[in-house]
């Protein structure tokens, strides 16, 4: 698709960020299933209640802007989740997999906050001015889920330091 002005950069930028939202919350509904610990089960879980929030409210930036989200390439997302299932596959160590589950967790968190400081300053710049209010939202619950997935981290890493 051809980009022709800043609009249609935002509906793009937009609409890959929803798409990438989408897919981040099966992702972690996926992980919560094989999540065999209790902390770490229900860190995710309500990783996947806020991120259908996050759905509702990258959804209300369309309807404010007036735009439909288009069609766009997941390939990055998916060699990541790719990558992820099948270093996980290997590991054998229920505690290897705990902390490579939540690291994995917290890298993919990372990435979306990149996209979601970008999007915030495309919102200003073409006078969305209540999207970015929205997108600002979305941006600190995602500073939040990444800020209690490093402390969950490090719980976990030192209570298996204790047992060791």
């Amino acid at each position: 698709m051809p980009i022709n002005n800043r609009r249609e950069l935002f509906t793009l930028l937009l609409s890959d960020l929803r798409q990438g939202a989408e897919r981040t919350t099966q992702f972690f509904q996926e992980l919560s299933q094989s999540a065999q610990d209790p902390d770490i089960k229900e860190a995710l879980e309500a990783r996947v209640f806020v991120s259908n929030k996050i759905l509702s409210t990258l959804d209300e930036c369309f309807t404010i802007t007036g735009e439909k989200p288009i069609k766009v390439s997941a390939r990055l997302h998916d060699v990541l989740l790719e990558d992820f299932r099948k270093e996980l596959a290997e590991i054998n160590s229920p505690e290897a997999r705990r902390l490579v589950m939540l690291a994995r967790a917290n890298r993919l968190i990372h990435v979306r906050i990149g996209e979601y400081m970008a999007l915030i300053a495309a919102a200003d710049l073409t006078g969305h001015y209540g999207v970015g209010v929205l997108l600002e939202s979305c941006l600190a619950d995602k500073l939040a889920f990444a800020e209690r997935t490093r402390r969950l981290i490090r719980e976990k890493l030192r209570r298996e330091l204790a047992a060791a």
